[in-house]
């Protein structure tokens, strides 16, 4: 039996009751981590740093970069160059040539034979006169026989200063095969002889004329308005194969090139009432040894007290050569011509000669060394890695550089 002292109301019944264990989640201990030492970092570091040393190494270098002392020495004065002369000033003589064309309107044809003719200058460097009777033979360079139909007495002369006289040669067969530009000829008649080097000629302007078979009629101006075309487009393209021409080491003069356009003979075109206007132009140039023509240069100018160092000229620029007569052909053994102007000579640095003398010293003795180079005006010397103090023993280890003079 209860009594109401049992019973305890429900808004009591928290008070009374007896406090519960409050429930917590256990606490989890985090595991002691261990000290582990980086080895893997370190050994990356130590290989990045060995591969930079050892790129450092590997790209190390010993440069020198030069520049050359450079004078410029006004020039008015004559020179006689001899051919293929090995000591002293000496020339080559070169030549191009193009062929342009062009399709006019004709009218018909015309039937013509005729034999192509032309002045040569006959030379004798006997010391006696040289008579050549009429009907003598000269070969062109190409093998082209022509003949004089007139005596002619060629006066005594030298190597250096040939005795000359010009003539009119014809072509011994028609057509325009004979029609060739300025050439060299020799004189069949004396081949085999002491003579044979001795009498000899050469044409400065083409020898034209020749024709054979049917000839297309075009209409005299078309046909000069179309040669003037045609020699404006030659003349820049020859000039540029003029210079092309030139050997290693030589150099062209202003003033040193001879240009003529030959008219060919008109054939007809492919198209039907057309002909075909040839024009073929020859240049000719004389060319000097760059070396020998500067120290010649610079042998006649007092001012700067030559000493006979190797010297070039930078540049042609500034240069004008006269021919004193005409331009030697292949068979001259001389040449005499003036140049008037402001040459530039550049000292010519012997790379090789730089390398040993700055080979195993130190930057500050290297320098001392490459003051007894007259030809250096200015020097930079550069070693890697920054740390090098020294140029290597080894001369070929050393680059030597040259810059433009300025």
């Amino acid at each position: 039996m209860r009594n109401f002292d049992d019973i305890i109301p429900p808004s009591k019944r928290k008070e009374v009751e007896p406090p519960q264990r409050e429930l917590r989640e256990p606490m989890r201990v985090q595991p002691r981590r261990s000290f582990r030492f980086p080895y893997i970092t370190i050994l990356v570091a130590l290989i990045v740093i060995a591969g930079s040393v050892g790129a450092m190494f590997y790209f190390a270098s010993a440069e020198v970069v030069i520049t050359p002392d450079t004078q410029n020495a006004p020039i008015q004065n004559s020179f006689t160059a001899s051919l293929g002369s090995s000591n002293a000033l000496s020339f080559e003589v070169i030549s191009a040539q193009k062929l342009a064309m062009q399709d006019v309107a004709s009218s018909g044809n015309t039937p013509v034979t005729t034999s192509a003719s032309g002045n040569i200058t006959i030379y004798n460097t006997q010391s006696k006169p040289q008579r050549l009777i009429a009907t003598t033979r000269f070969a062109s360079s190409n093998g082209l026989i022509y003949r004089i139909h007139t005596a002619v007495t060629v006066p005594a002369g030298s190597a250096s200063a040939p005795g000359t006289v010009t003539a009119t040669v014809t072509a011994d067969q028609p057509g325009s095969s004979y029609d060739i530009g300025p050439s060299s000829f020799t004189v069949p008649g004396l081949a085999g002889t002491a003579l044979a080097t001795k009498v000899y000629a050469q044409s400065t302007q083409p020898i034209t004329g020749g024709a054979s078979g049917a000839e297309p009629i075009v209409d005299p101006t078309v046909a000069a308005s179309a040669r003037s075309a045609l020699v404006s487009a030659l003349t820049p393209a020859l000039m540029d194969a003029i210079r092309r021409q030139v050997p290693s080491g030589y150099i062209l003069l202003p003033g040193a090139a001879t240009t003529t356009f030959q008219d060919l003979a008109p054939t007809a075109a492919s198209s039907t009432g057309k002909a075909s206007l040839r024009v073929q132009g020859t240049v000719t140039a004389v060319v000097f040894p760059n070396q020998a023509l500067a120290a010649a240069i610079a042998s006649s100018t007092p001012s700067m007290a030559y000493q006979g160092s190797p010297i070039q000229l930078a540049t042609s620029t500034g240069l004008s050569m006269t021919s004193l007569g005409a331009l030697p052909s292949t068979n001259s053994q001389s040449f005499t011509f003036s140049l008037a102007g402001t040459a530039q000579l550049t000292y010519v640095v012997q790379t090789g000669q730089i390398a040993a003398a700055v080979a195993g010293k130190s930057r500050s003795a290297a320098k001392v060394a490459l003051t007894n180079f007259p030809e250096i005006k200015n020097a930079v010397l550069v070693l890697h890695p920054f740390w090098r103090t020294s140029f290597p023993q080894d001369p070929s280890a050393i680059t030597v550089r040259v810059s433009a003079p300025k």
